[in-house]
């Protein structure tokens, strides 16, 4: 058995694959380690890069695109490994990052998923932790208070903006891009919910990590860079329709019903009051802009009203 399977979910993401892929190798020295990608279907010649110039990865060529939850429970099966990586396609690894994390690791016996620093490609911090989605977080969503007041324990709260990413940390959610996996943790918890076709899929997980007894932890000194949303600035204005789509699917998997109620009727009316005003501005503007954000406002209602009816 390896100390580490890499597994790299891609969707047409060629040259940002080939990137990480290079990192990796690159990068990850001290451990005995194997990279499993599992190709959506791309349409790029992902797969024939992979194949030409990275020959000892074990890839999977889906037929079709079967979203980011299936994906990686596919790569989850062909990994023999005492720990298993979720890496993001669009990410760069920085300075021996997998074996740090790795080794910390196993120094905390207790965590069944860690995370290491994550930076944009300027370096600077890219946020990667939160809190569990909860009627109160969403008021401080639909209200704007996160951003008002971000340094605010109490108002920061939800994406834990008053925190440096500084220290270690145990937390409750980390984002998918860098997902570092206890072997054991997994048989345990078990698969994620492939239902979530792309966004929540990783807060679902780690709700179940946690409600399973097992620690998440946020691990400082190990960087990776996150270029974000390489294959979901392909989905357009569906993009919002999705991610609102699987935030419904969340609520409704873990909250009771009138709290459902509630955070749903809180995210259409979110929509409602917004929409009047992107369409004032749109119209006294000559950027296409406010084009945009009407679209992803619509696209996102209509999730919202689908979710309704599922």
């Amino acid at each position: 058995m390896k100390d580490l399977a890499i597994v790299i979910v891609s969707w047409n993401t060629l040259e940002v694959t080939r990137e990480c892929l290079e990192s990796v190798y690159k990068e990850t020295q001290g451990i005995n380690y194997e990279v499993i990608v599992v190709d959506n279907a791309s349409e790029d010649g992902s797969v024939e890069m992979i194949k030409r110039e990275f020959p000892d990865v074990k890839l999977i060529a889906n037929s079709e695109n079967v979203g980011f939850a299936a994906a990686n429970n596919i790569g989850f099966k062909y990994a023999d490994s005492e720990y298993v990586l979720l890496l993001n396609s669009d990410t760069i690894v920085l300075e021996n990052a997998l074996s740090k994390t790795l080794a910390y690791a196993k120094q905390h016996p207790d965590y069944g998923v860690i995370s290491c620093k994550i930076l944009n490609k300027d370096l600077s911090l890219q946020p990667n932790c939160s809190m569990f989605p909860s009627i109160f977080n969403s008021l401080l969503f639909v209200t704007g208070l996160y951003r008002a007041l971000p340094k605010s324990k109490i108002f920061g709260r939800a994406e834990m903006t008053w925190w440096d990413y500084s220290d270690e940390r145990d937390v409750q959610v980390l984002k998918g891009c860098f997902m570092l996996v206890k072997r054991e943790a997994l048989s345990d918890v078990g698969d994620m919910d492939e239902r979530f076709f792309m966004y929540s899929e990783e807060v679902d997980w780690c709700y179940r990590f946690v409600k399973a007894g097992w620690k998440l932890g946020f691990y400082p000194d190990a960087n990776i860079i996150h270029l974000g949303g390489a294959s979901a600035a392909r989905l357009g204005s569906k993009r919002a329709l999705i991610k609102d789509q699987s935030t419904i699917r969340y609520m409704k998997k873990h909250w009771n019903k009138p709290s459902f109620v509630f955070g749903y009727l809180m995210m259409i009316a979110f929509y409602a009051s917004r929409l009047p005003v992107v369409y004032v501005f749109s119209l006294l503007s000559n950027s296409n802009k406010y084009e945009t954000v009407i679209d992803n406002h619509k696209s996102g209602l209509k999730g919202l009203l689908r979710c309704r009816s599922e």
